[in-house]
């Protein structure tokens, strides 16, 4: 975060290492996404009619419990942001995984009720993870 300025969160005796944390956290929200998109699907495919493979076990399983991972970490960032406001959770949501201020989104709520309720996020996300 080289030019962020790290968001106060000693009101809710939350640390600024956890804070970083969970804002990296969310800044993996479209990454994660992308992520599960890319297993669906065949990951090889072998033309010479003989069976190949490195790993062991159910490779279907494997992906489909990897995609499992990615989209409940997404889950809970979108149901935590419903938690802090119900109203205004999808400005929160991009706020807080896209960056995109208050400025630039047309939230129906003042800034400062906004930036608190961005705040309440962070402490309700640091009690569920």
């Amino acid at each position: 975060m080289p030019n962020k300025r790290d968001l106060s969160l000693h009101k809710y005796e939350i640390e600024t290492d956890l804070y970083r944390e969970l804002f990296y956290f969310c800044k993996r929200y479209q990454s994660r996404e992308d992520e599960a998109r890319s297993l669906y699907g065949l990951s090889e495919v072998c033309q010479d009619g003989m069976p190949k493979g490195n790993e062991t076990g159910d490779q279907t399983a494997n992906k489909a419990m990897q995609i499992n991972k990615l989209r409940a970490d997404n889950e809970l960032i979108e149901q935590t942001a419903i938690e802090a406001d119900p109203y205004i959770y999808q400005y929160i949501v991009k706020n807080v995984t896209l960056g995109i201020t208050y400025e630039y989104m047309n939230v129906p709520c003042g800034r400062r009720q906004f930036y608190e309720k961005r705040r309440l996020f962070f402490k309700l996300l640091s009690e569920k993870r």
